[in-house]
């Protein structure tokens, strides 16, 4: 009896040992890393009192953030341009942790796996060499001029992402960012957000550019529509803008001028399946590998049905984008249907000796080549004679598409995006005003043709 009662205590404890045993095995491969890493690992900052944290660079070599000794011998996270990159570099806290590229990059920030690295007393992290042009983005936040929303540039070819802005930010500062965290975190306009790469919105018409492509794809160039000046199927009416009837009009033309109808119809018309394949060519509910995490573009409805899918054609519905896919999805237009990895980090480097680099890759063929140039045409028109016209630059061919996103508890969000020049394209711009209550053409379109001139002229 006390045998059994012996072996069943045996049992036991070799049952609790295997599950400790296999707890620890589960959490060494899938979590050490995760919590090794974690900002907010009290280990991490007792690291940093042995290492001098990486500088942050622009393309140009101007210092954006860097680790500095205080009178007291403490290391200070010093941010040259202050609220600028609230968005792009993130902040650095012993309190409130890390985000954004402090967080990312945080391993070769504190040069982590190298042996070498020594600076008096103290080793010496990693620097990194961003893709951002310092006066192109001072120059984007200032033509942004305090206004909600977003504002992302890049160099279609590559993905190089040349300026990346969201309002309202903060000062990433460690002792300002901590005296006014509070009001930060209770403010209703979520200042905390990187609206580029995690703000979701409808984009609007500016979506009409992946309807377009599908429009070609099916054979639909030749054909004229009947614009009565609402889309009617069941109980979903849409309206044209200003509630504007065109009669017989071309698909180019409709394209110019945004027409909600002859749009909606294609979608209708095509259905829900064409609609949702073209969306996920250009990424739409795909994840974008980038140096930050990008919140997913997606269609939300569970099962799309064609009327859903009439919506979503003209950037409606339960389609919600973030101002950086859809600089993707112009940019992919601009560079012949390739749709290029967007990315921020340029290299990473020691002693100025590159110890990494990034190499532009392709993420995936969206559309061809002679779908892309259809597409350019037409929006060069939009520019020219339509909608974008406050977006058009002196003597340089522009491509663009305005957008005015409807939104049901504020007023409508104001859209453009757009890339210059158009035979050789540059730069592709994204820009969203939140609750603008304006048009995309009459309020974005200006920046957005501003911050594309002010590119050009500082790469000539």
């Amino acid at each position: 009896m006390n045998n059994k009662k012996i072996i069943r205590v045996l049992v036991i404890i070799s049952a609790l040992f295997l599950a400790l045993l296999s707890y620890l095995m589960y959490f060494n491969m899938f979590k050490a890393e995760s919590v090794a890493t974690n900002p907010y690992n009290r280990r991490q900052w007792d690291d940093e009192k042995y290492v001098t944290r990486g500088t942050i660079y622009d393309s140009n070599g101007l210092v954006l953030a860097e680790t500095v000794e205080g009178e007291d011998g403490s290391s200070i996270r010093k941010y040259s341009q202050g609220r600028i990159y609230s968005h792009v570099i993130g902040y650095c806290s012993q309190v409130y942790g890390k985000s954004l590229l402090e967080r990312a990059y945080d391993s070769e920030l504190l040069g982590k796996g190298d042996i070498d690295i020594f600076q008096g007393d103290k080793k010496k992290g990693f620097d990194l060499n961003l893709t951002i042009d310092n006066t192109l983005q001072k120059f984007a936040y200032q033509k942004m001029n305090g206004r909600r929303g977003a504002l992302v540039a890049i160099e279609p070819s590559t993905g190089r992402v040349l300026s990346m802005v969201s309002l309202p930010d903060f000062d990433p500062n460690a002792k300002n960012l901590e005296r006014a965290w509070n009001d930060i975190v209770e403010d209703e306009d979520s200042p905390l957000i990187a609206r580029s790469i995690q703000g979701l919105y409808p984009p609007g018409s500016t979506y009409k550019i992946v309807t377009l492509a599908a429009a070609y794809e099916n054979g639909m160039q030749e054909k004229i529509f009947e614009d009565i000046g609402k889309f009617k199927v069941g109980n979903v009416t849409v309206e044209n803008y200003n509630g504007k009837k065109y009669g017989q009009i071309s698909l180019e033309r409709s394209f110019a001028v945004s027409s909600n109808q002859v749009f909606c119809s294609i979608g209708y018309d095509l259905g829900a399946d064409s609609v949702e394949e073209m969306a996920s060519r250009f990424g739409i509910e795909e994840d974008v590998m980038f140096d930050l995490e990008i919140a997913k573009s997606r269609i939300e409805y569970k099962k799309m049905t064609d009327t859903d899918a009439a919506l979503v054609s003209i950037g409606q519905g339960q389609l919600l984008t973030t101002p950086m896919q859809m600089a993707l999805i112009c940019s992919a237009v601009a560079n012949k249907g390739n749709l290029m990895r967007p990315y921020l980090v340029d290299s990473i480097t020691k002693n100025n000796i590159i110890i990494k680099d990034t190499s532009p890759k392709i993420l995936c063929r969206a559309i061809s080549a002679e779908c892309a140039d259809y597409i350019q045409q037409q929006m060069i028109e939009v520019v020219k004679n339509g909608t974008g016209k406050r977006a058009g630059i002196s003597g340089i061919t522009v491509a663009g598409k305005t957008g005015t996103a409807e939104n049901e508890r504020d007023k409508d969000h104001s859209w453009f995006v757009g890339y210059a020049p158009a035979e050789n394209p540059q730069i592709a711009v994204a820009i969203i005003l939140e609750n603008d209550g304006r048009s995309g053409g009459d309020s974005a379109a200006p920046i957005a043709g501003s911050v594309m001139n002010k590119y050009l002229s500082l790469i000539k």
